[in-house]
């Protein structure tokens, strides 16, 4: 329990970032105590950087950590959490899982290709569309049952991104009160 100190949420965006259509970005000005990682590239992303830059934000927030991460950066909370271990990090939302493995993945995120999907050590919801064009739903489903996430499906919003219109998307606002709920 962490009801002492006041919830962190960091921001953990995919490939070329979340902009300022984003329900995630929509969230950062919204949520207190809000941050985003910050890695080298959001264009070029490496491994390596993308997992230290969420370790630093992790190591940086005074209290317990939410991780609201979509897309690519849901696969860095996961390669975090396999290489990493803190206490602080209550809980994850994982939204639009990608599919890392596919045949025809960019050549950008090659590095990302073979993700430790070991379940994680805090509590995980997972939030899929069916009609995702970078994961199949089957695919998602996989990846979020590897992980030990609770799945949500949230219905035909293809990447769950800025072109889904969610705007602050009130829904997952929910979720993420409920991953809050569960460390009180």
């Amino acid at each position: 329990m962490h009801t002492s100190n006041p919830i962190h949420h960091i921001i953990v965006p995919g490939y070329g970032n979340s902009g300022p259509d984003h329900w995630q970005s929509h969230w950062q000005q919204r949520l207190p105590n809000s941050r985003r990682t910050r890695p080298a590239s959001w264009d070029f992303p490496e491994h390596d950087d993308w997992v230290a830059a969420l370790d630093r934000e992790i190591t940086a927030a005074a209290g317990p950590v939410i991780l609201i991460a979509h897309s690519l950066g849901t696969i860095t909370v996961a390669e975090w959490a396999a290489e990493h271990a803190s206490d602080r990090v209550i809980g994850a939302l994982l939204v639009a899982i990608p599919d890392v493995q596919r045949p025809d993945l960019p050549d950008a995120i090659q590095g990302f290709s073979n993700p430790q999907l070991a379940p994680l050590p805090f509590p995980a919801i997972a939030v899929l569309s069916r009609n995702d064009p970078y994961s199949a739903l089957q695919r998602g489903r996989l990846f979020a049952e590897r992980l030990g996430a609770r799945i949500e499906l949230l219905g035909d919003y293809g990447h769950i991104n800025h072109e889904s219109g969610l705007g602050e998307w009130e829904q997952g606002l929910k979720w993420l009160d409920e991953l809050r709920a569960a460390d009180e």
